[in-house]
């Protein structure tokens, strides 16, 4: 090959390398400055990207059985309708958003798999018990448990938290781990799943979600912990660890200027999308994570963590 034409083969190359890295940085504009009442997803602008087209789906969860709290928007719907796509029946554990629950429910539906949805508050450990026995009456068995309900309050002091916004906190977010794992294991077994949601806070840390950061900090060693606790049956336990994802806890919880920054800090320069981060759920909750357990997958557009 001639200099000159190497030379074009190379700039060639490099064009077509940056143009890709534009595509995977830009891929989702930034959201406008907003702020919602209520963690609705239906009240988003714009609407969070839930479902890839392009993902067909290969039977990787066929006849199995899954649980998924927080399962009515955000990370939790989208892991719903891809673990149906993936041929799991799926229950979904909600808060109060019905119209979202319902959502949840028509799309895992779509997908021709079957789908209950259980209102409640995970933070109570009865309920907790309860909608595991509701889940294994409607479907028979339990396979999978995706312990993905949380909630933040943004708070610019520690001295702002308050205790009954303490505890809360950590009920939702770490207590509903523990309660629906006990409810669960009785009816888990060789094979079965259990996938914790912690985050990129955990690692990071964050000065105005004090609270919540420690919460995701606590799941990162309740993982490891657990993991270890449930391996002689069989059982794998491991985390995803999501960056800034665009789901209904950002325009409800944080301040107009940072709904509109979301992401930014990220090195793709953007926020992520739920459709992003569902397939980590499914590779953890499969057979293709058969030798992986006490581990956490990071989902943060390129930010490098320790720990």
């Amino acid at each position: 090959m001639k200099p000159d034409e190497e030379k074009c083969v190379i700039q060639h190359k490099l064009r077509s390398m940056y143009t890709r890295r534009d595509t995977m940085t830009q891929e989702a504009s930034q959201p406008p400055a907003q702020y919602q009442q209520t963690d609705s997803q239906q009240e988003m602008s714009p609407a969070p990207q839930m479902d890839r087209s392009n993902n067909k789906g290969s039977g990787k969860l066929s006849g199995k059985v899954a649980l998924i709290t927080g399962g009515d928007s955000g990370i939790g719907q989208s892991v719903a309708i891809l673990f149906a796509r993936e041929g799991a029946d799926v229950a979904v554990v909600y808060l109060k958003n019905q119209q979202d629950a319902e959502q949840t429910l028509q799309k895992v539906e779509q997908e021709g798999r079957r789908c209950v949805t259980i209102a409640g508050d995970v933070g109570d450990e009865a309920f907790c018990q309860q909608a595991v026995e509701q889940v294994v009456q409607a479907f028979g068995h339990l396979d999978i448990l995706v312990n993905n309900a949380a909630e933040q309050h943004t708070q610019l002091s520690i001295e702002d938290i308050s205790e009954a916004q303490l505890e809360r906190t950590f009920r939702t977010n770490i207590f509903s781990m523990f309660f629906l794992t006990k409810a669960a294991l009785k009816h888990l077994h060789q094979g079965s799943a259990i996938v914790n949601t912690t985050s990129v806070a955990a690692y990071k840390g964050n000065p105005q979600l004090m609270d919540y950061a420690s919460t995701k900090g606590a799941i990162v060693a309740f993982t490891r912990s657990l993991s270890q606790s449930l391996i002689e049956q069989g059982i794998r336990v491991n985390a995803v660890a999501p960056g800034p994802i665009w789901t209904p806890l950002i325009p409800a919880t944080m301040p107009e200027e940072k709904v509109k920054s979301h992401g930014s800090e990220t090195p793709m320069k953007r926020a992520g999308q739920p459709e992003e981060v569902a397939p980590s759920y499914v590779f953890l909750a499969s057979e293709d994570s058969s030798y992986i357990t006490g581990q956490v997958i990071h989902v943060n557009g390129g930010m490098i963590v320790n720990g």
